[in-house]
């Protein structure tokens, strides 16, 4: 082994610095990772997706899943086991003509990318050979040259990234033809191999091969598209648990926050109705105060929201629309988002659409009162998890406006049921309110501006609709758009879109509204979402034979797609062009760098406690940051229960939830020392100087007999600054 390792060593040397040239200087950082390679890249794909047949769509929905689980699973697994570090921490000397990582060297992620997607694309087109495999050597060479992996790093990368790009063909191609054959037929006869996409099962002399269906009755095309939307929607809720499970993202500011609630169960809370703390407590009682446990229930929701869905299409329209409105689903950004951090809108949304589909059913003219209870109990939920849920309220009012056969039911106990179902699940929020001033009434007009002069400007409403179209694919948003406007002109008629135009549009409208007075977060209006995209379904399916419905529907899917991979992982960038992006662009910056920051505090709390020999907590000024610090440092969550380790700063009035929690001046803590953190704001550019320090709060100097500044820090992600903050040294609180 010793001899392998200096032979490594050697032939890393020898090309790393015999072989060192100008022209080999300016070309192997560049094969390594350049700014066009993305852009190149995507736009291949789409060239391949749009145009390139059935070969060329699977070969591409074959290879993305491949490299991207094949990066993250396969080769970061190994290299956690495997922590060889990279050449340049034992090798001094050496020319790194690239930016420096952490991360392990065996085996190169580079070299088993371009290895697998050079043997999947051989397996489908063997001509790529003659170009992809002068790439992959290049790259493969590259990471040796540039100074960051040892030759058998990129030789191991290479021979794993090829054996496991053609297992993952032949296994796919392998569950089609079993697969297939069974619960796909019709489809099955046209494509009975994803080896081969032209060809055909050979005929049995004399007879035909009969397809192997799952029960006795025919099987039609509409149930082959049902079951895709079965496989569809298990398929994403395994890939989002197994998202979540790994650790890529750390929790986002409300999530941490709303944990602690479920720590402390109530009727209501400051900002938010009850169901999400109680959602929380569910799924960290169920798999451990981890970030798991947290999100356990988004890709839950999403799995229902799917199904509850492609049902209700495969019965009203089709399946086969059903499964295009879930692939639209996965390529909206909002949607997606909502599919893995869990707040308060994965629920809002559930219960929401839950109401609409109950709704539906209750709105016919045979409609049961049965039906109309599910709606009250839906609607209720929906208010335990959200407060714009009374929106839906506005929703049914229009539909009844607007549809006058549904107005019989007014005549009916049916709706009014519903309305006092609904009105009994807001008993809590209204008790817990009544009790303590009814601060969320005021915090809500807070937020929106509601208590201030109406004002008209036009400085939020660009931003509004600039957001909206951003985190809904612009082409959904624009088909969106299009399809509420187009259907009050030619089908008010059908009662379909009639009832999806009123069970979203009013979301939509109020917010929009409400942007010519004051800014409007894009969330707010996520209940809206689905009842549209069901009424773009709609109205587009009556024109899908035309050539911009199609256009539209693959340039969509492509692009969403895309973006909703890139904010799984932002770290794909540095990987195609050797640069992060910009903190302050990057989507993930806000679930990234919390670990660090209570890394930070507690070594700090800790040093001060032992020098002390007194007990010390820590104070910060804003909820973000006592969240996310409970959260990450072991020992303020194994105290989350009982006396607080950390603190939300003192206050005179109600500002969060802490405000009703544990304070330190009104405790046990007299004596105690105690770490202040308070929150810098972050440099425009990484570029520009460190935030400047803040003078030590007056009510500091009252609250404790000294009181020193331990200067400012900044926590991030691979080095990248995200959080910036200054602490102060507290002793002897009076």
């Amino acid at each position: 082994m010793h001899w392998l390792e200096t032979l490594d060593a050697a032939l890393l040397r020898f090309i790393n610095q015999t072989l060192s040239n100008p022209f080999f200087d300016w070309l192997m950082p560049v094969l390594s990772g350049n700014r066009a390679f993305i852009p190149v890249v995507a736009v291949a794909v789409m060239a391949l997706l749009w145009k390139g047949g059935a070969r060329a769509r699977i070969a591409v929905l074959i290879l993305v899943p491949t490299l991207l689980l094949g990066d993250h699973l396969i080769c970061n697994t190994i290299k956690h086991l495997v922590a060889r570090p990279r050449p340049f921490f034992d090798l001094p000397g050496l020319h790194v003509l690239v930016g420096k990582t952490d991360s392990g060297s065996l085996p190169s992620a580079h070299a088993a990318n371009w290895a697998a997607a050079t043997m999947i694309l051989f397996i489908y087109y063997r001509r790529s050979l003659w170009f992809m495999l002068p790439l992959a050597v290049g790259v493969s060479f590259s990471r040796v040259y540039n100074g960051v992996h040892y030759p058998s790093d990129v030789l191991a990368g290479a021979i794993l990234g090829a054996g496991y790009g053609a297992c993952v063909v032949w296994t796919v191609d392998a569950l089609w033809r079993w697969a297939g054959r069974r619960w796909f037929p019709l489809w099955w006869k046209h494509l009975s191999s994803l080896l081969n996409p032209d060809s055909r099962e050979p005929r049995v002399e004399g007879r035909e091969p009969e397809p192997i269906a799952l029960d006795s009755r025919p099987s039609t095309l509409d149930q082959h598209w049902l079951r895709l939307g079965y496989l569809l929607i298990a398929a994403l809720l395994l890939f989002r648990l197994a998202y979540i499970a790994s650790g890529t993202i750390e929790l986002e500011n409300d999530e941490a926050y709303q944990w602690l609630w479920s720590k402390h169960p109530a009727l209501s809370y400051f900002s938010k109705p009850p169901l999400i703390a109680y959602a929380q407590f569910l799924g960290t009682s169920l798999w451990g105060d981890n970030a798991f446990g947290v999100r356990f229930f988004s890709p839950v929701v999403s799995a229902i929201l799917s199904l509850a869905l492609l049902r209700f299409f495969a019965r009203e329209a089709s399946a086969r629309l059903g499964v295009v409105l879930l692939l639209i689903a996965t390529a909206t950004p909002m949607l997606a988002a909502g599919a893995i951090l869990l707040t308060v809108d994965p629920l809002n949304v559930l219960f929401w659409t839950a109401a609409m589909l109950a709704g539906w059913r209750a709105a016919q003219p045979d409609g049961a009162t049965r039906h109309w209870l599910w709606v009250g109990l839906w609607m209720g939920l929906g208010f335990l998890s959200k407060y714009t849920a009374l929106f839906q309220l506005l929703s049914w009012a229009l539909f009844f406006l607007l549809w006058p056969p549904a107005r019989p039911h007014l005549r009916k106990p049916g709706p009014w049921l519903a309305l006092l179902v609904n009105a009994l699940c807001a008993v809590p929020v209204l008790i817990w309110n009544a009790q303590h001033g009814w601060v969320t009434v005021s915090h809500v007009a807070d937020r929106g501006e509601f208590n201030e002069p109406f004002r008209l400007t036009l400085r939020f409403v660009f931003d509004f609709l600039g957001s909206e179209a951003a985190l809904l694919n612009p082409f959904f948003f624009l088909g969106m758009v299009w399809a509420a406007i187009a259907f009050w002109r030619s089908e008010r008629r059908d009662a379909r879109l009639l009832y999806c135009f009123s069970m979203g549009a009013p979301v939509f409208v109020v917010f929009f509204l409400q942007s010519f007075h004051a800014r409007v977060l894009p969330n707010w209006i996520a209940p809206g979402v689905l009842p549209l995209l069901c009424l773009t379904a709609f109205y587009w399916d009556k024109r899908r034979d035309r050539a911009i419905v199609r256009w539209g529907l693959k340039a969509g899917l492509i692009l969403g797609l895309t973006v909703v991979g890139l904010l799984h992982q932002t770290d794909l960038v540095k990987k195609a062009t050797g640069h992060y992006l910009p903190v302050r662009y990057d989507p993930l910056h806000r679930v990234r760098g919390w670990h660090e920051v209570a890394r930070i505090a507690g070594d700090a709390r800790r040093k001060l406690e032992a020098e002390s020999g007194k007990p010390t907590f820590i104070i910060c000024t804003h909820y973000t940051y006592v969240s996310q610090i409970t959260f990450y440092l072991p020992e303020a969550k194994a105290a989350v229960r009982g006396v607080p380790l950390v603190y939300y700063q003192e206050t005179d009035k109600p500002e969060n939830q802490f405000f009703f929690l544990p304070n330190y001046r009104y405790s046990s803590r007299k004596g105690d020392n105690a770490i202040y953190l308070d929150e810098l704001e972050r440099p425009q550019k990484e570029s520009d100087p460190p935030p400047q320090p803040k003078p030590t709060p007056p009510e500091l100097l009252k609250q404790f007999a000294s009181v020193k500044s331990l200067g400012v820090f900044n926590a991030g992600y691979k080095g990248r600054p995200i959080w910036w903050f200054q602490m102060w040294e507290c002793r002897e609180q009076r």
